[in-house]
């Protein structure tokens, strides 16, 4: 029947295919089914094999072409070796951290440090504001980073601008020159620093500063008078390492009663890290290294267009640029 209906639509005999069935297999023959389920199962496992020995040769080609030892036959093969990165393709992070550890290598003299933020990338998720007081154990009213928010445009056509403001670390600082007592000071390295036991709280250089850079801690708690807490927090009284020393929060003891302001972290550079608002900045928007040396990530940055800095018309000479 099935010949008869294949001659009549023409079909040459060499091309008639006879029509399988599933019935019960014979003994000792599998049935259709079990061979076709069979095939298809070799046949992935072909091509898997396949696959595999197509990226294998694209991997170990150039290392047999080079003469080494073919791999035994059945053992894994080896991932081939990471590439060594070049400067340009490392990440900031990581090229910042070997241009501290070249700087710390030369006298303090010889040191500039300066801090660049991109603000085309500052996400304004104040990271760094949040990372600065852990690390610094700020109080109430005492910040050393802000992140400054302002609303361009008109609606519908909205966006908002941020801009991180730690210390400018000025050239010619305006609050060196009104400290009474010399409390603050310049370092040979750019830093301006203040001397906790010789500040008497006057806050001349709160007002003198141009940026807003400098606050005053008054002795507060984020926790006391709140839900009934009447002493402060465990967190909130251990000690801050500024400047190298370990300082609880004390009552009638530094830095209570003192101005303070933002040093770049100079507790951690002078243990080889970073300051903590940079390694915490996760649109990788702020860079920070020494401007002497003309290999540092920084070095190169103030040399692109578009820089600029806060008030230069003051004539301090902030050490702090920004690119737009």
């Amino acid at each position: 029947m099935e010949e008869k209906e294949q001659q009549e639509k023409g079909l040459p005999h060499s091309r008639r295919v006879p029509r399988r069935t599933s019935g019960p297999a014979t003994p000792g023959r599998p049935s259709e089914a079990g061979n076709s389920s069979r095939f298809n199962s070799e046949r992935r496992e072909l091509l898997k094999a396949g696959t595999i020995g197509v990226a294998l040769a694209a991997v170990l080609g150039p290392t047999l072409a080079e003469g080494a030892p073919a791999p035994v036959k059945g053992a894994p093969a080896a991932p081939p070796p990471l590439p060594r990165l070049g400067v340009a393709e490392e990440d900031t992070i990581v090229r910042m951290q070997r241009d501290l550890e070249r700087a710390l290598k030369k006298p303090v003299d010889q040191r500039r440090w300066v801090m660049v933020i991109d603000l085309r990338m500052c996400t304004g998720c104040t990271a760094c504001l949040n990372a600065c007081r852990a690390e610094n154990v700020l109080p109430p009213g005492v910040v050393y980073r802000v992140v400054l928010e302002e609303e361009q445009g008109a609606y519908p056509n909205v966006r908002r601008f941020f801009l991180p403001r730690p210390c400018m670390q000025c050239e010619k600082p305006a609050c060196t020159q009104v400290c009474p007592v010399s409390a603050t000071y310049k370092r040979p390295d750019g830093i301006v620093a203040i001397d906790y036991e010789k500040c008497i709280g006057c806050r001349y250089c709160v007002t003198a500063c141009p940026y807003g850079a400098r606050s005053f801690d008054f002795g507060e708690y984020f926790t006391t008078n709140v839900a009934g807490q009447n002493q402060p927090q465990p967190y909130e009284t251990r000690p801050s390492f500024e400047y190298g020393q370990a300082r609880g929060r004390k009552p009638l003891q530094s830095p209570i009663g003192n101005a303070r302001k933002c040093t770049f972290c100079l507790h951690r550079l002078n243990q080889g890290m970073l300051p903590a608002c940079i390694t915490t900045c996760i649109g990788r928007a702020s860079f920070f290294g020494d401007a002497n040396d003309p290999a540092s990530l920084v070095a190169e940055l103030l040399g692109q267009a578009g820089l600029w800095r806060l008030k230069e018309e003051a004539g301090t000479g902030p050490q702090v640029y920004y690119l737009r």
